[in-house]
């Protein structure tokens, strides 16, 4: 997989999404994250709509539930041909494979969110009750993920380094929190501009509001390439 700027998509209707993507020339070759919520608005037919103008899809729906729910909604998935879905890698080993198994025979790669950026430290020995720092939790869940088959997972740009160094260099880390060097906010914790995220080994990063909320989003979206690609 080439190295993605990935443009997530926040509208809350279809016309104002395909006024946005009207912006960019026909040949523009775009990687599009659809989230659960605009997913449960328009659905598979939204996802095909985009597939059939030629952009490539990150289908961020977080799945986690009992393994065989999750397998038999991978075989409906496998059939969408999209690029990219999200799993909770705290469903656990078995959920993870039955995950990956249910992907057979399709291209789509398997991503596991480790730690919702909204869990912090505190969330997680206080409510989740999990002993381990959180930078530890991180990447034992990013280990069980490549340990079951799963190709990568969604971490911060910041985390990449450490889940790299216990899973492999192949392993794929696609790092939302991205704003560009123009953007950057003093008080924000845990981003990272697109220089950095390439310095630490991302993968792929995903950038919404930066470029959708852009005065020009072509000329947004093509600095935020230019930084990324350096």
């Amino acid at each position: 997989m080439d190295k993605p700027v990935i443009v997530a998509l926040d509208y809350a209707d279809d016309f104002e999404c395909i006024n946005f993507l009207n912006q960019f020339p026909k040949n523009q070759k775009l990687f599009l994250k659809i989230g659960l919520e605009m997913f449960c608005q328009f659905g598979y037919p939204f996802v095909k709509s985009l597939r059939e103008r030629g952009y490539e899809i990150f289908l961020d729906l977080k799945l986690h539930d009992i393994p065989n729910t999750v397998k038999r909604t991978c075989q409906m998935i496998a059939k969408w041909d999209v690029q990219l879905l999200t799993i909770h890698a705290s469903g656990g080993a078995e959920m993870i494979k039955a995950a990956k198994a249910g992907l057979a025979g399709s291209n789509t790669k398997l991503l596991a969110v480790t730690q919702l950026t909204s869990l912090g430290q505190t969330e997680l020995v206080n409510e989740l009750k999990v002993p381990l720092k959180s930078q530890d939790y991180v990447t034992h869940l990013a280990k069980l993920a490549f340990d079951n088959g799963a190709d990568g997972v969604i971490s911060s740009a910041l985390e990449v380094p450490m889940i790299k160094e216990v899973t492999s260099q192949d392993f794929l880390c696609i790092t939302p929190g991205i704003r560009p060097k123009t953007e950057q906010a003093g008080d924000q914790k845990r981003v990272a501009t697109p220089s950095q995220a390439r310095s630490l080994g991302s993968d792929g990063i995903v950038v919404g509001r930066p470029i959708t909320q852009a005065k020009n989003s072509l000329n947004a979206y093509m600095n935020i390439d230019k930084e990324w690609d350096k």
